[in-house]
């Protein structure tokens, strides 16, 4: 259902006087068109916003109608833009509504409303034709489905264009999803989990309640042969990345295993490959291959790669990413929402300059079938300070994780991204449930995970989706 423009009179009428748009290349009713959608500044009542499309476009509200999105109702969803800056032709408006539950897309409403008009499969009032300064009125209406499972529902919006890939302005600063404003968030008035629960979405990523050390010790010498490891829960072998199902192509496969004390989170991760890069020198050497801030970019050649949200909300808000390669080498950062911030080809990656703390080890497995190399890792809870206390979780709280073993920025993992995104897709991201102290059993006999799990290693190698990185402007 589209709403009538009239809809929009309370919002306008105070400033329609002195509502002047450029529209340069429209016909006369398009500029008329245009004007109508025109104000001076932003009306009273509206929810303000902050949202910088680099220095170049401005989200500075948005109005909601009603404020509950229940299944099969219709939604109004006013927001309110400013250009500060001369655009080329062809940038246009998108709007994407996600489903809570694992990020589902619901709907497209790019072509909904007055203000994104299409005329001949072209956007007709493209951001070139605003009058900068000027504050456009644009108005969406939605149906929400009647099969949504989330108790909300999120409009996300930003600016792109059709030539150049599908590039997206980039969010400078506000609420953000990949490059996408977040710019409401409505409760559908679906049941929620209980307090303290811990609800799995329905796409059911693994989750996997790990225990602290009883007592017993980790000394972090890449070996992991320390009585602690015995009991520790483990992943299983690794996953392909696209399809969730067993590798068996990729060249590399692995598993991890995760405890905790009072001081540190461990991780035990075992590689199984039959080779692997054993350069980065220095970042003169190599400059290409290092971060603008001095960091290897590790999954350009082989490394292991821990995501950890621990608000274990899998928002992609103040997540942390390590990698560690079979050189011991080590790249870290913390972003504050998906891959941002970013500088660029080089970057920073988010905030390289996270003071990690972390101390970790490596071996190297040269000989017979099960050559790889082993990491071994302790993190100081002290390290996650920022969104949360920098303390041990309590027992029973819930923190979203993701391993992977790389090679030439591809992957498995132990949680599938199913397509959905690129390795820091947080909604994909599994659960750890921290326990409580448990006393090490003895251990089964077993065969080695890595060596079950061994991958392929015939010519043909088929590779699953890029990690993508550095992050390119990205088709909207």
């Amino acid at each position: 259902m589209r709403r009538k423009l009239s809809g929009l009179a309370v919002g306008i009428a105070f400033t329609c006087l002195a509502c002047v748009s450029s529209g340069k290349g429209l016909s006369g009713d398009d500029k008329d068109k245009l004007k109508q959608l025109t104000l001076d500044a932003l009306p009273q009542g509206v929810a303000p916003l902050s949202i910088d499309f680099e220095n170049s476009v401005h989200i500075l509200g948005v109005r909601t109608e009603p404020e509950v999105a229940k299944p099969g109702t219709d939604i109004h969803v006013t927001i309110y833009w400013r250009a500060d800056d001369a655009l080329k032709e062809g940038w246009q408006l998108f709007t994407h509504v996600v489903d809570e539950v694992e990020d589902r897309p619901i709907g497209n409403l790019d072509n909904s409303g007055p203000l994104r008009q299409v005329r001949d499969d072209q956007a007709v009032f493209t951001l070139d034709r605003w009058e900068r300064g000027k504050v456009m009125v644009d108005d969406v209406s939605f149906h929400v489905p009647d099969d949504v499972k989330g108790a909300t529902i999120k409009f996300l919006a930003g600016v792109w264009r059709r030539d150049g890939a599908g590039a997206r302005l980039h969010v400078l600063s506000g609420p953000n999803d990949d490059n996408r404003a977040i710019v409401a968030n409505l409760k559908t008035g679906l049941a929620t989990s209980a307090p303290g629960e811990v609800k799995p979405p329905a796409s059911d990523v693994p989750v996997m309640v790990v225990n602290k050390l009883a007592g017993d010790k980790i000394v972090v010498d890449g070996k992991g042969n320390d009585k602690a490891w015995e009991g520790a829960v483990s992943t299983g072998a690794f996953v392909d990345v696209g399809t969730g199902k067993p590798n068996t192509s990729f060249p590399v496969n692995g598993t991890a295993k995760v405890t905790f004390d009072d001081t540190n989170l461990y991780a035990f991760l075992e590689v199984k490959t039959s080779e692997f890069y054993q350069g980065f020198i220095d970042a003169k050497a190599q400059p290409k291959d290092f971060t603008a801030a001095g960091q290897p970019k590790l999954w350009t050649k082989d490394t292991v790669e821990l995501m950890i949200d621990p608000d274990g909300d899998g928002d992609n808000r103040d997540y942390f990413e390590i990698q560690i390669n079979p050189q011991n080498k080590l790249f870290k950062s913390h972003f504050e929402t998906r891959q941002m911030p970013n500088g660029g080809e080089n970057g920073p990656f988010g905030h390289e300059d996270w003071d990690s703390q972390i101390k970790s080890a490596v071996s190297v497995r040269k000989d017979g079938d099960n050559k790889g190399y082993d990491v071994e890792v302790a993190i100081p809870w002290a390290a996650f300070a920022k969104g949360r206390q920098g303390v041990m979780p309590k027992g029973g709280e819930s923190w979203r994780f993701n391993f992977y073993a790389m090679k030439e920025n591809s992957g498995v993992s132990w949680s599938p991204i199913l397509g959905k995104g690129n390795f820091h897709f947080a909604p994909r991201f599994g659960r750890i449930v921290f326990g409580k102290a448990e006393p090490v059993p003895s251990p089964a006999p077993s065969a080695s995970p890595s060596a079950s799990a061994a991958p392929s290693t015939s010519a043909a190698k088929v590779r699953p989706p890029k990690q993508d990185r550095p992050v390119p402007l990205k088709p909207h």
